[in-house]
């Protein structure tokens, strides 16, 4: 355990031997399955997480009930916006739940913050973190306003071709358009047209790509 957090977290070697056995003592290793809630506002705060295996989706919700995915959280990386109450100047009303079935290092908020309080290089690295998820909700931001929906859809598909290493996506049109931040609809016209062009063929719950340099033509 000391290993991965130590090689997770820049901040460890700056950590006081008992900072480091309150961490170890007060972490937990979990496994959350497919589709299952991780953190939202009525769930209190989490803490800081750090993805073993799978993948995490990070999403807003609107008042209509349409989820726009902000950014995705890789195995071997961590996420600290769900601890975000122990960021005084953050105010972020998110959701998170498991892509895929996934295993993650939980540090918990009540673990974290004495030691935030006590040692800088703590709190220094969760603004960072914080500072550079924003980056890449500004991203997407900009992908919904200003890219068209083939692009995104094609850019998604690549994304998770090179990710997977495989030309097989179990993936419903659902899905893609949750993390793309479109509707299903949307999703299911651009598919047909990537399917009637030979870039991909379609099964149900699967996407699979037929033809790289033509779906390369839309990124």
């Amino acid at each position: 355990m000391e290993e991965i957090l130590s090689a997770a977290y820049p901040f460890w070697e700056r950590l006081s031997d008992e900072e480091k056995a309150q961490i170890l003592k007060g972490c937990a290793t979990v496994t959350y399955e497919k589709g299952s809630s991780i953190h939202r506002s009525d769930m209190g705060c989490k803490g800081a997480i750090l993805v073993l295996s799978g993948l995490l989706r990070v999403y807003i919700l609107s008042d209509e009930g349409r989820e726009v995915t902000l950014f995705r959280i890789h195995a071997g990386e961590s996420c600290v916006l769900s601890a975000s109450c122990l960021l005084d100047s953050i105010q972020f009303d998110i959701l998170i739940e498991a892509a895929e079935e996934a295993r993650a290092i939980v540090i918990p908020s009540g673990v974290l913050h004495p030691i935030m309080e006590s040692n800088p290089y703590v709190g220094l690295y969760m603004y960072k973190q914080a500072t550079e998820r924003f980056s890449d909700v500004m991203w997407m931001m900009q992908q919904i306003l200003f890219m068209g929906a083939d692009r995104r859809v094609a850019i998604f598909l690549w994304d998770e071709m090179v990710r997977r290493n495989q030309p097989v996506l179990s993936m419903t049109h659902d899905e893609i358009a949750r993390n793309i931040g479109s509707a299903r609809e949307v999703v299911s016209r651009v598919m047909k047209y990537l399917s009637e062009e030979g870039a991909v063929a379609l099964k149900r719950g699967r996407v699979e790509i037929l033809d790289k340099e033509k779906l390369k033509k839309y990124l």
